[in-house]
């Protein structure tokens, strides 16, 4: 690994909730609001963008864990944005804390663990 990937790295993301990540359309629920599944995926999102940069070539990251708990509802078409600290590096494991927001106020907050992988060598062991 390469760059200032320790504890206490910090990178936000912000965007716009489509009516693709409703819960509705994503078979979670039958309203049109900002799913969980769209919750999690922003909060894994917002780690990979943190760390997979300052990884070295053919280096990337895969999920392995996510706790969340989705706080309250947020329609479709506010701006949501997250924001994740790096909490500790064990190796190739990389631990995460997150806190998710819309235009009201907060909206979410949980633990993420990613882990290092070479990018050819985990596809030939899943045998693409």
């Amino acid at each position: 690994m390469q760059g200032e990937l320790k504890p206490g790295l910090c990178h936000h993301f912000e965007k716009t909730c489509e009516p693709r990540e409703s819960a509705a359309a994503v078979a979670s629920g039958a309203l049109n609001v900002f799913s969980t599944p769209s919750l999690v995926a922003l909060f894994e999102s917002t780690a990979l963008q943190a760390v997979d940069p300052l990884l070295g070539q053919g280096l990337g990251t895969v999920g392995i864990e996510v706790a969340i708990k989705h706080l309250k509802a947020t329609p479709i078409g506010q701006r949501v944005r997250c924001t994740v600290t790096v909490t500790a590096v064990e190796g190739k494991k990389i631990a995460f804390v997150g806190e998710m927001w819309d235009e009201q106020g907060k909206i979410g907050e949980g633990t993420h663990t990613r882990y290092v992988v070479n990018q050819a060598e985990f596809m030939a062991r899943i045998g693409k």
